[in-house]
């Protein structure tokens, strides 16, 4: 079998790495412009003329074009004030991974040539409504659509000065141009289907000339400065033809219509689109471009579309339960009306409280002759219209549009394009096809990626080639590696060789490493008095067999209680229940209980309120399941929970034959996993959680211990980073009576714009916590990307198994990645379902002087020991157990919402209490988590 080369490490004197590349003295940056804002209804479009108003600046000089002497290339990104101490990500090792055997891949990059001598041209634009009421200001707009309207008007009559096809617009504020553009203020006048006229003004500022050369500095690697503002620009210029073409939805673009066969019914369609971003890489600038699905309402008329959504609308009366379904289905949809002419958007505020036939209003003559009358609705379209309702028992729309409200029947109304369906509001059967459609195998993934890229509305159009960049529409063509598997530790052989193609192991006829004794547990079964309920003497017996087979003793339990899942709906309830069950079984064995097996009758919103309780107030170990899985006693249900239930109370499940490679048996090496979790909540008293997690036991490096904490509100930087990473450095010391002499951090979740801060901010922070006079631990930092648009696709199907996926341990560090940073992309798991997804591992710092084999042998090594699992996983164990913690921590800030609120003064959110995601001292050692 193909080992993948030796583990062994080079002999011979390791030298340190040289000292840190230093920012040269600060530059100015150039400005970056951004801005958000939501989508209010669109505004009226019509015809008009635009005018220029005011003076007109004359165009900026650009010497930097003239045949003169040529300037030294200079760093595009500013540096602070302090950037002479500011370092920069670690070079590739001058050689690159030989370790296995070669495969041949493609991947969806494409090759993106630019003339180095153009110069793009970037605007700032701010448009406004001039307000004739009064002297208001004039009225900044937000709608990107309108926004795009006006500004298309102002090229539309001028289209000598301001060419449409050489441009590129980000919808907001962000102008680039081929050619040089007049800069000053512009009137645009746009007329509406009442006649009405609306006045904008367009300012136009230029911002930077953006020089292709630097960019071509950059990928030949003379200048170490990534010039983020020309990537932003040439990125915007790539997207600039699907967003004429087709909608935009969180950076994806998905067609106006869907094809036949996704339809997956209830008025909600699959719709297919991409997603693509520009990449400087090995080969040159790269555009990566990834397919995507997403669950969308149809376009259909209103009444169509709620008679699919909800059977049991027919367009007759409405009961209270029916009427509450529709006016839930409906509301904050945006519409289109057709009783006439206009192309306005506007939002379903609500329904009416009356049926359409019981509508009344009183009418105001315009003109003010006659006086004010009460007329009907239905007389009303009749007249005005020249419309016959024909849905009257049913309520009207109410329409907001500027703060005004109009009642308009349903059949009148049209659902706009592009308004997502959440997927967890599809039901189990509709989830199963989103689920089928988004998980393409390799070859249909393939396929369409390349017809997307053919496309008319795809990424290459006009604008880009009027930006003198030529695209290759062939995926890039890469060779990779497949590195070897290692060898495993299990408890009954001396040595276990991984299954060749899905390098998974069988603990059939295998025990854990070291299975430890549990002979004080307790079993709560909540499924007493609900469906289905739990066979709880043959769960025991069950239970009990497999952990022997697999060499973990386990007694009968101390005590099992029974009660109903409604313990669940409160926090108080199950403290008092975990209590007095805990102390009970206490009293049986006169010591604390090392676990509590809690028995499920269903998913429940409670489970967040028994792991906050058990974790932080009682500290005792819980391991959840579900009744009928219990009930049913299969084997491999069986043995993953005794993995968990082993893992959490510090037995070792499996562990790797031979050292990780590079290290030596005494180097004690901890590894750091590290990550922050975000709330879905907009609300800045929710907070985001940190998680920081370190192996306690070397050479296994199988065991872990956890930190967790709430911080700023959607703040990236762990803020107690050096804190968290000194408490588990002491840890370790406690534990193994030696401080570790090398340290490797894998950081998850930071994009790389984040990576200055990551490696300035967050390892000085480490650095600072634990280097005293007397220790000073090697530190290596890499960062692992899982939310990347790249994939990697066998250009011989026989070369992978039945799936199609390339096999696990496929590395790629040619060509689609940096241009001289230190970085690769491994694909560590066998992919079962759909297309499987490497991470990208990049190394900002490295004390330890890794070789490319080295690390990424390592990386895969380590795969291996994942505590729940028999067979590699797709992302490096310490990452995938901080993300388990942070997640931990979101329970745990969901759980402290709903409990003793009252007793924190309100000046302080009671979800930012240290004191409620402070870990048991029981618990804060041993991976309760995973």
């Amino acid at each position: 079998m193909d080992r993948g080369g030796s583990d062994q490490c080079p002999s011979g004197h390791r030298l340190r790495p040289p000292a840190p590349t230093k920012y040269r003295p600060p530059h100015l940056r150039n400005p970056q412009s951004s801005s958000s804002g939501g989508d209010p209804p669109l505004h009226r479009q019509g015809v008009g003329r635009s005018s220029e108003i005011g003076p007109r600046p004359s165009p900026p000089q650009r010497t930097s074009l003239l045949p003169l002497k040529r300037q030294p290339p200079q760093p595009l990104l500013s540096s602070p004030q302090n950037s002479e101490n500011r370092i920069l990500p670690v070079r590739r090792p001058e050689s690159r991974g030989i370790v296995g055997r070669s495969v041949n891949l493609l991947v969806n990059h494409f090759l993106v040539k630019f003339n180095p001598r153009v110069t793009v041209y970037h605007y700032s634009l701010d448009i406004r409504q001039l307000v004739s009421r009064g002297k208001r200001p004039p009225r900044k707009l937000r709608n990107k659509a309108g926004l795009r309207l006006i500004l298309n008007k102002l090229f539309l009559d001028d289209q000598a000065r301001f060419p449409v096809n050489r441009t590129a617009y980000d919808g907001e504020k962000n102008l680039y141009s081929a050619v040089s553009l007049p800069t000053g203020q512009f009137r645009v006048e746009l007329s509406g289907e009442d006649l009405s006229t609306q006045t904008y003004v367009v300012s136009i500022k230029i911002m930077n000339e953006l020089k292709l050369s630097k960019l071509e500095d950059y990928l030949s690697g003379k200048v170490p400065y990534v010039p983020r503002d020309i990537l932003q620009g040439m990125d915007m210029v790539m997207k600039e033809n699907p967003s004429r073409y087709r909608i935009s939805i969180d950076r994806h673009f998905y067609p106006s219509s869907f094809k036949v066969e996704d339809d997956i019914g209830r008025g909600i369609a699959a719709y297919r689109g991409f997603q693509s971003t520009l990449r400087p890489t090995a080969q040159g600038l790269g555009l990566c471009l990834d397919c995507s699905v997403m669950a969308c309402r149809k376009p259909l008329p209103v009444v169509e579309f709620l008679k699919e959504h909800i059977p049991e609308f027919d367009g007759a009366f409405l009961d209270v339960n029916l009427r509450r379904r529709v006016a839930h289905a409906l509301k904050g949809l945006a519409v289109r009306v057709t009783h006439r002419l206009t192309k306005q958007l506007f939002t379903i505020a609500g329904l009416t409280a009356k049926s359409t036939r019981d509508l009344w209003f009183d009418f105001v003559d315009p003109k003010g002759k006659d006086p004010t009358v009460k007329v009907s609705l239905v007389q009303y379209f009749r007249e005005k219209y020249d419309k016959e309702i024909v849905y009257q028992e049913i309520p009207c729309l109410i329409l907001g549009r500027n703060n005004r409200t109009n009642h308009v029947p349903m059949e009148f109304c049209i659902l706009t394009e592009g308004q997502r369906y959440r997927r967890e509001l599809l039901d189990e059967s509709r989830q199963e096809k989103m689920e089928e459609k988004c998980l393409a195998r390799p070859p249909e993934r393939r396929k369409t990626i390349s017809e997307m890229m053919q496309d008319h509305d795809g990424p290459c159009g006009d604008a880009t080639r009027n930006f003198g960049l030529q695209v290759e529409k062939n995926m890039t063509s890469v060779e990779g590696r497949i590195i070897g598997p290692p060898d495993l530790k299990l408890g009954a052989a001396d040595v276990v060789r991984v299954e060749n193609e899905k390098r998974q192991w069988n603990l059939a006829e295998s025990s854990v490493v070291e299975g430890k004794r549990i002979d004080r547990w307790a079993l709560i079964d909540f499924s007493s008095s609900d469906f289905p309920k739990l066979r709880a003497k043959d769960f025991i017996t069950n239970l009990r067999n497999r952990s022997k087979s697999l060499g973990i003793v386990m007694e009968e339990p101390l005590l099992c209680h029974f009660t109903g899942m409604r313990d669940f709906s409160s926090v108080s309830r199950l403290e008092e229940l975990l209590r007095s069950v805990v102390q009970e079984g206490s009293k049986k064995c006169w010591n604390k209980l090392q676990i509590v097996i809690c028995v499920m009758a269903e998913k429940h919103h409670g489970y967040k309120y028994l792991k906050w309780v058990s974790e932080t107030r009682i500290g005792v170990v819980t391991q959840c399941c579900l009744s009928n899985h219990a009930n049913r006693g299969d084997d491999q249900f069986l043995g993953n929970l005794c993995l968990k239930i082993n893992a959490k109370l510090g037995g070792s499940n499996v562990e790797l034959i031979q050292r990780l490679p590079h290290f030596e048996e005494d180097d004690h090496v901890m590894f750091i996993g590290a990550d922050v979790n975000h709330p879905v909540s907009k609300k800045s008293t929710t907070p985001s959680i940190a998680a920081v997690v370190s192996t306690v036991n070397w050479p296994a490096v199988n065991r872990y211990a956890a930190r967790v904490l709430p911080q700023d509100h959607r703040t990236e930087k762990i803020l107690d980073f050096g804190s968290m990473c000194r408490d588990l450095v002491n840890t370790y010391y406690r534990l193994n009576k030696v401080k570790p002499k090398k340290i490797v951090v894998f950081r998850d979740g930071v994009s790389e714009g984040q990576f200055d801060m990551v490696l300035n901010e967050e390892l000085s922070a480490l650095k600072k916590a634990v280097f005293d006079d007397h220790y000073q631990p090697r530190i290596t930092l890499v960062v692992a990307q899982k939310r990347h648009q790249t994939r990697l696709f066998l250009e011989n199907p026989g070369d992978g198994g039945a799936t199609g996926n390339v096999p696990p341990g496929t590395v790629v560090d040619t060509k689609i990645v940096h241009p001289f940073e230190f970085d690769f992309y491994l694909c560590s798991h066998y992919g079962r379902i759909g297309t499987s997804k490497a991470v990208r591992y990049c190394v900002l710092w490295d004390e330890n002087s890794f070789t490319s084999d080295q690390l990424q042998k390592l990386i895969y090594n380590l795969c291996f020991t994942f505590a729940r699992s028999t067979r590699p996983v797709s992302l490096v164990p310490p990452v995938y157990y901080a993300d388990l913690v942070a997640y931990r921590g979101r329970l745990f800030q969901e759980a402290a919402k709903e409990f003793h609120s009252h007793s924190i003064p309100p000046s302080k959110p009671h979800t930012f209490d240290l004191s409620f995601y402070k870990l048991h001292p029981d618990l804060q050692n041993i991976m309760f988590f995973v």
